[in-house]
């Protein structure tokens, strides 16, 4: 635990930064919230993050997330964590009877493959759908005109609650094409919200350890950051 002491420290430079970005653009602070990457950090991370008032995590591979969270969870059922890394059709049944969210819906395989263990599980999983709007090696549904289909099909999957869009931006220094990208995905939000009737639709996740002051000033509402609280680590 001692070994990620600066965690809150870290987390109130962030909040500073987000209140800043916020303000320069007319929102309300209080609309973005922070999900922690906890990917290749221990258990210590995860509790000095909950410690300093973080309530939603992010993993990016199923079996990482069950060797950390469940008895974790179990102790702080406040606590939530959100699939954000690809994930394959066979590890769809562990991660539904794990996460209350698969921000990385990319197809509409996953999806119905998603509904079909949800529904064995006798729950609803929160799904957010992913949108490729960046580098070509990028995963996500291609272009609007897809995600604007698995939209449609959504309705018909009982146990499913689209909540949602996702996605991330190139990674480089070209402030133009960052955002460029974190409004494409925020014009296509608008559309849904505009034109489709999904109750719990709320949630915008975009803005990285790199971009999260571009992504709140085009309108993000979840933040994945990693980095920027814990440092790198080595996947070994």
């Amino acid at each position: 635990m001692e070994e990620y002491g600066f965690v809150g420290g870290r987390l109130e430079e962030v909040l500073s930064r987000v209140d800043g970005a916020a303000r320069r653009s007319g929102r309300d602070p209080r609309e973005i919230r922070i999900l922690a990457v906890t990917k290749f950090h221990p258990l210590a991370a995860v509790q000095a993050a909950y410690d300093a008032g973080i309530r939603v995590f992010g993993e990016n591979r199923v079996q990482e997330a069950l060797e950390k969270y469940p008895e974790f969870l179990r102790l702080h059922p406040d606590a939530a964590v959100h699939m954000i890394g690809h994930l394959q059709g066979n590890k769809v049944k562990k991660a539904v009877d794990l996460f209350r969210c698969v921000q990385s819906a990319d197809s509409t395989d996953l999806l119905g493959e998603l509904d079909r263990r949800a529904a064995a599980a006798g729950r609803t999983v929160d799904v957010l759908l992913e949108l490729h709007t960046g580098e070509e090696s990028k995963s996500g549904f291609p272009d609007r005109n897809a995600a604007l289909e698995a939209c449609g099909r959504l309705p018909a999957l009982r146990n499913l609650r689209l909540r949602g869009l996702m996605t991330m931006a190139p990674y480089t220094d070209d402030v133009p094409a960052i955002r460029a990208s974190f409004r494409s995905l925020r014009s296509l939000f608008e559309e849904i919200a505009g034109t489709r009737s999904f109750p719990a639709f709320d949630t915008l996740s975009m803005g990285m350890s790199n971009d999260f002051e571009i992504a709140v000033e085009e309108g993000t509402t979840l933040l994945r950051l990693g980095t920027v609280l814990f440092g790198r680590r080595d996947p070994g």
